[in-house]
């Protein structure tokens, strides 16, 4: 883990974004497509945890950006060229454009300021959506990565926002996998090797420091 003075150089509010990852209703949600997950991203505290960092980041001035997948109603454009896009079509829960199913879910709060980029096909939140452009017009240097899952999305998410020069952080337990002994092992063997990882707590520390001016 960083020292509180290394972590806080990375955390500048002027250059660090916080990414939220599929953290919606139909995942995370009571009435989840995947309810393993759900329950894992519950009982974990991943979720409370995720939503106590996006509280931290509006109060501090932070750019909070939500990523959410869902599929168009007739399926076009979606991805099949995996079994887990082909199982996915099959779930009693679809992950549809304007139903509840792809709102961010509860505890965590959506402010005016914040974007939420949808993708309608692949693995990541930045490859081939909105994310990378605007991480890169708003100044974004360190990329504060949460949500779900720890088996897919965040790997994928760590590894683009590296391949693309920006730092990751990850807050180890604002993230959430299956089965429950997966996460800790896929950080301890595979994001501690690209990513700075910390816990809330520690990224709380830094986010609530004294604000510094905004982006311009």
């Amino acid at each position: 883990m960083p020292s509180y003075e290394q972590l806080s150089e990375l955390l500048d509010p002027a250059s660090t974004v916080l990414l939220t990852v599929e953290c919606q209703q139909g995942v995370v949600g009571p009435d989840s497509a995947l309810p393993e997950l759900a329950r894992a991203a519950r009982s974990s505290g991943a979720l409370a945890n995720v939503a106590r960092l996006v509280a931290a980041a509006h109060e501090s001035g932070i750019q909070v950006i939500h990523a959410v997948a869902e599929r168009r109603p007739d399926g076009r454009g979606a991805s099949r060229n995996a079994r887990l896009f082909r199982a996915a079509e099959r779930l009693p829960v679809q992950q549809l454009t304007g139903t509840t199913a792809v709102r961010v879910a509860p505890p965590i709060e959506v402010a005016e300021a914040d974007f939420v980029v949808r993708r309608l096909h692949g693995l990541s939140p930045l490859q081939g959506t909105d994310v990378d452009a605007l991480l890169r017009n708003l100044g974004c240097r360190t990329l504060i990565v949460t949500g779900v899952s720890a088996n897919v999305a965040i790997p994928n998410a760590v590894f683009d926002a590296v391949n693309r020069g920006y730092t990751a952080v990850v807050p180890t337990d604002a993230i959430a996998g299956v089965p429950s002994d997966y996460t800790p092992a896929m950080i301890r063997n595979t994001l501690a090797l690209v990513a700075t990882l910390a816990t809330t707590d520690e990224v709380l520390g830094c986010l609530k420091r004294p604000r510094r001016a905004g982006r311009g």
